[in-house]
């Protein structure tokens, strides 16, 4: 009997030592008193050494400012630090889509526990260029971009209108209202971070994605939301440039994923 337990329990380790083995490790990290923080690029993200490196040295950056403000605010209440631990800090960089085989976009997820109700988290995006091997915008696909123009302001409107019904989906409809959605400007560092939503057609974009992170267009328990404005929406203010890159549908796969 013990040696059909221990043959058992070898085997058993056996089939999950790959799994443990297949952790991933961090690609920036530090350890100490005061804070643990990593910072994780995924494969594809790697596989694009000018990208991989953009995204770890802002990651490698962000570990660093954490890094020294958890030291100061373990200087000013050690006791705090004592009973609970250091800050824990995690940063993911994952490649959302890749679009006319060079735009990348990239969601940037981010968790953060500094002692406070309860841990927190971020998400933000970048729109990456192959060719140009830089971080864009998305303003090279609109006729114009200025701050509470045609543009962003039907922009904004499509997004509010996606929130509500997302909302209402949830069963949070009650805060479907002005009050939440007031730090939404018709600018783009103020309508909230983009990417490329991937399409039914290969190569395109079916329309953009916009991510809130908890507290953003709601309260902290109805968590992020992602909401979807088709690119049919777009059209009349597409640059040629633009009209090149989107087509087809999001595919339903993707709906459920980012819901």
């Amino acid at each position: 009997m013990i040696v059909k337990w221990a043959v058992a329990l070898t085997s058993g380790f056996l089939l999950i030592s790959p799994a443990i083995a297949a952790e991933p490790k961090p690609d920036a990290t530090i350890k100490n008193a005061s804070i643990e923080a990593s910072v994780y690029l995924d494969d594809k993200i790697k596989a694009d050494a000018a990208l991989a490196a953009d995204c770890l040295g802002e990651g490698r950056k962000w570990i660093d400012k954490n890094a020294v403000e958890a030291a100061s605010a373990r200087k000013d209440e050690p006791e705090l630090f004592r009973d609970r631990g250091g800050y824990s800090f995690e940063r993911k960089y994952s490649e959302r889509s890749v679009v006319d085989d060079r735009y990348v976009s990239v969601l940037r997820d981010d968790y953060m526990d500094t002692h406070g109700a309860h841990p927190n988290s971020d998400v933000n995006t970048i729109l990456w260029d192959t060719t140009a091997k830089k971080r864009i915008s998305i303003r090279p696909f609109f006729t114009e971009t200025a701050d509470n123009g045609p543009t962003l302001t039907a922009l904004r409107k499509a997004v509010i209108a996606a929130l509500n019904a997302e909302k209402k989906r949830r069963g949070a409809g009650e805060t479907a209202t002005a009050e939440w959605y007031k730090e939404l400007k018709p600018t783009l560092l103020k309508i909230g971070a983009v990417t490329l939503a991937p399409s039914t057609v290969s190569g395109k974009s079916s329309g953009l994605t916009f991510h809130y992170p908890p507290y953003a267009v709601g309260p902290y328990a109805e968590g992020q939301y992602v909401v979807f404005v088709p690119w049919e929406t777009l059209k009349p203010y597409l640059t040629p440039e633009g009209a090149e890159i989107f087509a087809g549908a999001r595919p339903k796969g993707d709906a459920d994923e980012q819901q």
